[in-house]
């Protein structure tokens, strides 16, 4: 054999190996595209953050599994002239305790803390009849006028942010406001699902001098409602039961019904280990969210006392 052809056959094999070894992605300064991996390819805007057990926001709610991009660039919501809800003007009362909401949009300032839900509430009615959009820039309150605008500053972060109110709550003690998760993610609340707040409200005006929607205070017959709420009267009708007999806990009392059906499926999600079933039970204008019935008034103690854990409030026991 040729020296030249023995050299060839001696180097073809290392040749082959480098080949082989060589990556066939460029870099991005030689003009051509760079391979990616599919860890490289998530958007820097989506939100990477772990969730913190024992967060804000409510028992086995969350972000969800799809996490829209540019989270950041949503606007703040933008206040403006609106109508209120009237409905959502009347007093009600959640795990005995009266709420007496606003019936216009008037100063306000508290700090407290904030929490957020997410996606077991996502697309469902909201106290004034809006679509929950957990994407949007909205809250909830348990008072402030429906629809009415604030000013959130985390003081933690220094972070602000302007959001709608267009639902009732949070009902869990020691919780001011309710928070969407883009408002929450742009607070710096997600991975801990709570964190202190100022929450100051915003009165826009118009250059006719024109303020802010407001509505005639509630009619007389509004005010009984706390009063009437807790007394023990037969319901004309129930949603759901046969009326029967027997030891309940009230969970909530409303004038409108459909804020005592979004108070059902608020605490059908947090209160899932109940066994009985939540009914409302309309009668003198007022509509009563009931558990039960018990067949013992200790037994109705305990699950009164489990609620109170966990929320942070008791509800009345009422006797049919």
């Amino acid at each position: 054999m040729r020296p030249l052809s023995r050299l060839l056959v001696l180097l073809l094999p290392a040749l082959l190996l480098a080949a082989c070894g060589t990556s066939t992605h460029r870099s991005p300064s030689g003009g051509g595209t760079e391979a990616s991996t599919p860890s490289s390819r998530t958007p820097t805007s989506k939100p990477t953050v772990t969730l913190k057990r024992g967060g804000g926001f409510y028992k086995d709610d969350g972000p969800g599994d799809e996490i829209p991009d540019g989270l950041d660039d949503i606007p703040n919501a933008e206040p403006k002239w609106e109508p209120l809800h009237r409905p959502a003007t009347r007093p009600y009362v959640v795990l005995g305790k009266e709420y007496v909401p606003n019936t216009a949009v008037k100063p306000h300032k508290e700090r407290g803390v904030a929490s957020w839900y997410g996606k077991k509430f996502h697309g469902q009615k909201t106290s004034n009849g809006d679509i929950y959009d957990m994407f949007g820039m909205t809250a909830a309150h348990p008072t402030l006028a429906l629809p009415s605008y604030v000013r959130v500053t985390s003081l933690n972060t220094g972070n602000a942010v302007i959001v709608r109110v267009n639902d009732r709550g949070p009902f869990h003690a020691g919780r001011v406001i309710d928070l969407s998760y883009t408002a929450a993610y742009k607070l710096g609340l997600i991975t801990g699902g709570s964190g202190l707040v100022e929450v100051e409200a915003i009165l826009p005006g118009e250059p006719t001098g024109i303020t802010y929607a407001q509505v005639a205070p509630p009619a007389s017959g509004d005010d009984e409602i706390a009063r009437l709420a807790l007394r023990d009267e037969a319901p004309v009708a129930a949603n759901g039961d046969d009326n029967r007999p027997g030891i309940y806990l009230q969970l909530g009392a409303f004038a409108n019904p459909d804020n005592a059906e979004n108070l059902r499926n608020h605490l059908t999600r947090e209160l899932d280990w109940l066994t009985e079933t939540m009914v409302i039970r309309p009668g003198s204008g007022i509509h009563r969210l009931q558990l039960g019935p018990y067949a013992s008034r200790g037994d109705a103690e305990q699950v009164a006392e489990k609620i109170r854990a966990t929320l942070g409030q008791r509800p009345t026991i009422v006797t049919r």
